[in-house]
């Protein structure tokens, strides 16, 4: 085992944070409008990011340019849900580090007017994420806006230790999320993220797995220990551990690191005392760490990147990789920690949030 206090290493870091959490108001889903969405005040709503009007036919359906994002698409709901999901996190981890009151307190002030208040509540599902003008609605590719909930179901899970979480308020946000789980497993739009074959199906299980977790749901988490061996790791890693629908897109490195991330946090997240995932390999060796040892070269230097460079952000990666951690821990390996701790926690571009949502390993010791 490695001499490794996270807590401590992460307390400064944590509260720092934590404090910022305190001084910011609470956010609604109700404070932002889109007005091409078919949805109503309480319904997330986002448009595709890389869909963009036809030069041909400026009037009709928008077309696809993979991997350049479309700066006039609405993404105001997910900007709020990313800084509430961010605050709630950071303020659960600090509850957890220093058993302040005051943190705890402040974390479900901000849940309860996202997940229970009436008048401010999202409802529980995602029918009008990623919509595209002139085409749909809403995809099941939308389905991975809300990934970034994952920690705020690790933080009430955490915040069930306080006195801040009362019964009531625990009971109406473990529903919330029962709610949504059960939509993501039945909807036609949670359906076609499940089996898509990249890193959707991985980020919809990492969800689906968060959520059983917070809700008690022992056959759901079955399930997505058997998609996890079964399914992912056979269908969207190669031997080497790359992940070639992911190289084969126009931003092949943040795509990589991305996938990992959520792989391996689902690793860490489906563990048990009998079996540790993050160790596990499948018959031909896939598996997280076989993962790791692709990517890593590329995390030390990533001038000795051999794919085509990222159309976007290039300049803005890597930042800290969970999977280091992940990893380390599971098989005491010191310079995967070190690495982990000298990349960037806290990155400010908005896409590499987006693509970052373990952000308070804290909440993922479970």
């Amino acid at each position: 085992m490695l001499p490794f206090d996270l807590q401590e290493i992460e307390r400064p870091r944590v509260l720092r944070l934590a404090e910022g959490a305190l001084a910011n108001d609470a956010r609604a889903i109700t404070g932002a409008i889109n007005p091409r969405s078919r949805g109503g005040p309480h319904d997330f709503s986002s448009e595709g990011d890389y869909w963009w009007p036809d030069p041909w036919d400026p009037d009709g359906p928008y077309v696809r340019r993979d991997g350049l994002t479309n700066p006039d698409n609405f993404v105001g709901h997910r900007q709020l849900m990313f800084a509430m999901a961010d605050d709630v996190a950071a303020l659960a981890a600090a509850f957890r580090i220093t058993r302040d009151e005051h943190f705890a307190a402040a974390a479900v002030h901000h849940m309860r007017v996202w997940f229970v208040d009436s008048a401010t509540r999202m409802n529980p599902d995602l029918r009008y994420a990623q919509s595209i003008r002139g085409v749909t609605s809403g995809r099941g590719t939308g389905i991975i806006d809300t990934v970034h909930l994952c920690e705020v179901a690790l933080a009430i899970e955490t915040l069930r230790e306080s006195r801040a979480l009362s019964g009531a308020y625990n009971e109406a946000l473990t529903a919330w999320f029962r709610d949504y789980l059960a939509w993501m497993r039945t909807s036609p739009n949670g359906i076609e993220a499940r089996d898509t074959p990249n890193n959707h199906a991985t980020c919809w299980t990492l969800q689906a797995s968060a959520f059983a977790h917070l809700t008690g749901n022992t056959r759901v988490l079955r399930d997505c220990r058997r998609r996890f061996k079964k399914v992912l790791l056979p269908r969207q890693m190669d031997h080497d551990g790359s992940f070639p629908r992911e190289l084969a897109r126009t931003k092949p490195f943040g795509y990589s690191m991305f996938h990992l991330s959520v792989m391996a946090a689902l690793a860490r997240l489906l563990s048990t005392r009998r079996e540790n995932l993050v160790t596990y390999a499948g018959p031909d060796g896939r598996g997280v760490l076989l993962g790791i040892e692709f990517l890593l070269p590329y995390l030390v230097d990533k001038t000795t990147w051999p794919y085509p460079r990222d159309v976007m952000h290039w300049n803005d990666w890597p930042v800290r990789q969970p999977a280091l951690l992940f990893g380390a821990l599971a098989i005491g390996r010191k310079s995967w920690l070190e690495l982990w701790h000298r990349l960037d926690p806290d990155p400010v571009v908005a896409e590499v949030r987006r693509n970052f949502p373990i952000r308070q390993p804290v909440l993922w010791m479970v």
